[in-house]
């Protein structure tokens, strides 16, 4: 089997969530906060715990277990999209209401977090487009962490790795460049994987691809107009609008996911002279 050590890839990225985490939302899980963080966080981990399972079980020959892990993901998936979607909303609700670091950096979180949604509808609709390709299937599946690793990661850089910005802005952008190095290890990561099987790279190239835009926009982001105009127009739809859009948008991927998936239907017999 592929990825015979991925599993510990995919804990190192839930401990990374919780280190970089840690102060600003499980610390103070208890108190008040936006309903969005809860489903984020949650989504986002049990996502990872997933990817776990799937892997140790088709490792261990406990074949009835991957795919029930694998039935899961289309109920998970589009929770995971309604998290990300809830938390632009909640960006973009910070963003009208003013303030000078939000107005400066809200349109680059929100850009970030649009390529995200689309980096994981992409990956997990070709992980079920191939699922019969046990190698591009697992790829895909396991390139999804890369996506996930910036947002926290970023964080610990800034609160206990400051020496890692080598960037070096001054003021808020210094949040953009941790975000870029970020999406920069993940990079670098993903080609490597790239390089040591071209044949079945495919995945990691996507997912280099998604993060490499990811870091360019972002960090360009408090520059380019582009994005404040897109979210003054996302704004002007209905929250409950933006979350059926989030769960059809999930929904609907895996769907035509596992539809693409489909072995071609066997051509009828020519019928006789």
């Amino acid at each position: 089997m592929p990825y015979r050590y991925s599993h510990y890839f995919v804990g190192a990225v839930l401990l990374v969530i919780v280190a970089g985490f840690w102060g600003s939302y499980f610390a103070k899980v208890g108190g008040a906060m936006p309903v969005a963080f809860h489903v984020h966080s949650i989504s986002s981990m049990a996502w990872l715990l997933l990817l776990i399972v799937q892997h140790l079980s088709i490792h261990k020959r406990k074949n009835a277990l991957h795919r029930q892990m694998g039935k899961a993901s289309f109920v998970l998936f589009p929770f995971l999209i309604l998290g990300f979607v809830m938390i632009i909303n909640v960006t973009i609700a910070s963003w009208r209401e003013g303030g000078e670091f939000i107005t400066l950096m809200g349109p680059a979180f929100g850009i970030g977090m649009v390529i995200a949604i689309a980096a994981y509808l992409t990956l997990f609709y070709l992980a079920l487009k191939h699922r019969r390709n046990i190698k591009l299937h697992a790829g895909y599946m396991l390139a999804t962490p890369v996506i996930l690793f910036e947002s926290p990661f970023s964080r610990v850089i800034g609160n206990y790795l400051p020496w890692m910005n080598v960037i070096g802005s001054e003021g808020p952008h210094a949040i953009l460049d941790t975000i870029a190095i970020s999406d920069g290890i993940m990079f670098v990561f993903a080609m490597a994987l790239y390089f040591m099987d071209r044949k079945h790279g495919a995945p990691w190239l996507v997912a280099a691809f998604f993060v490499a835009l990811q870091a360019v926009l972002m960090w360009f982001g408090p520059w380019i107009s582009l994005f404040a105009t897109l979210m003054n127009a996302y704004a002007a739809l209905p929250v409950p609008l933006t979350w059926a859009l989030g769960l059809g948008l999930g929904a609907g991927v895996a769907w035509l996911g596992w539809e693409a998936g489909k072995p071609p239907r066997a051509r009828p017999a020519a019928a006789a002279a």
